[in-house]
C-alpha cells in the first residue's frame, strides 16, 4: 500500500459530487489536490475550503475539458507550477437521457466532447510526463452503462463504452511503463448529475433506493489511488448483469430486459 501524502493528484470535475469528495478527503490525507472544472467560482469556494484544513496547498484551475487547446494550455501550467502529476482521476462527465429517436444530435455530440475526447485529451497532457518519470495512475470514471447499456441512454451508453475501450487500450500500452490505468464503473450516483441527465425525475424516482452515495464513492476512489486495480465496479452486484449480459446476451435480453427499462 502506498501513501498520497506529497502526491500531485488532478481532479476533473472537481466542482462537486464524486469530484469535490475526492479533493477533500485527498488533502486530508496529505496530498495536493489540483481541480479542474468549468466555474471558477465553485472552485474556489471549495480550494479556500480545503486549504482552511489541509497542510498541503489546494490548486485550481478553471476549465472546459472539452475545449482541446485549452487543456494544453492549462495542463502545461499546472505542471509549470507543480512539476509532475503524479494521479489523474478524468472525472469530469455528464449524460442526457432520452430515446434516440427524440435525443438531439448536438447532445450526443457534446457528451462525446466531454466525456470521450475530454478524457483522451487530459490524458494525453499528462502522459509524456509519466513515461519520463516511469510512474503515475490515470483513473477513468466509466460507468455501468459503459458496459450494460439500457433504453433511453444511446449517447451517454456510447461515450462510456468509448471510455471503457480507451483506458483497456491504453492499460495494454502502458503496462510496461510504470503506469497504472484504471477504470471505475458506477451505478447511479445521489449527485446533480441527474439533474441534467434526468430532467422528468421519473429515473431517480424508480432507482433512489439503490443509488450510491457520492461520499461512499469517493472512499472507495481512494483506496484505488492507495492500490491500484484494473477496475473497481459499484456495487460489485449490478456488475453481475453486465457479467450475464457478456456471457447469454439473448437469454439476458429476455429474463431482464424490461428490468433495465427505469428511464
Amino acid at each position: 500500500m502506498r501513501s498520497l501524502r506529497n502526491k500531485n493528484i488532478v481532479i476533473t470535475g472537481a466542482s462537486s459530487g464524486i469530484g469535490e469528495q475526492v479533493a477533500v478527503k485527498v488533502a486530508q490525507l496529505g496530498a495536493r489536490a489540483i481541480l479542474i472544472a468549468r466555474s471558477e467560482e465553485k472552485l474556489t469556494k471549495i480550494a479556500e475550503q480545503i486549504n482552511q484544513q489541509a497542510s498541503v496547498n489546494c490548486l485550481y484551475y478553471p476549465l472546459d475539458v472539452s475545449d482541446i487547446e485549452q487543456v494544453k494550455l492549462v495542463f502545461n501550467q499546472i505542471l509549470h507550477d507543480v512539476g509532475s502529476i503524479d494521479i489523474l482521476l478524468n472525472n469530469a462527465g455528464f449524460g442526457i437521457f432520452e430515446s434516440f429517436a427524440e435525443a438531439s444530435l448536438e447532445d450526443m455530440q457534446n457528451m462525446f466532447n466531454v466525456n470521450v475526447l475530454g478524457v483522451m485529451a487530459c490524458t494525453k497532457a499528462v502522459l509524456p510526463e509519466m513515461l519520463k518519470q516511469h510512474s503515475g495512475h490515470i483513473i477513468n470514471i466509466a460507468s455501468q452503462a459503459g458496459k450494460l447499456a439500457t433504453p433511453k441512454s444511446s449517447g451517454y451508453a456510447a461515450s462510456k463504452h468509448a471510455v471503457l475501450g480507451f483506458t483497456n487500450s491504453l492499460r495494454m500500452e502502458l503496462k510496461d511503463n510504470g503506469i497504472a490505468v484504471s477504470a471505475v464503473n458506477p451505478g447511479p450516483i445521489a449527485t446533480n448529475f441527474f439533474d441534467q441527465a434526468d430532467r422528468s425525475g421519473n429515473y431517480v424516482k424508480r432507482v433512489k433506493r439503490f443509488m450510491l452515495h457520492s461520499e461512499r464513492v469517493a472512499d472507495r476512489i481512494i483506496q484505488l489511488m492507495i492500490r491500484p486495480k484494473r477496475e473497481l465496479n459499484l456495487p460489485w452486484w449490478m456488475n453481475l448483469g453486465s457479467v450475464l449480459y457478456l456471457l447469454f446476451p439473448r437469454i439476458a435480453d429476455k429474463l431482464v430486459g424490461g428490468i433495465l427499462d427505469k428511464k
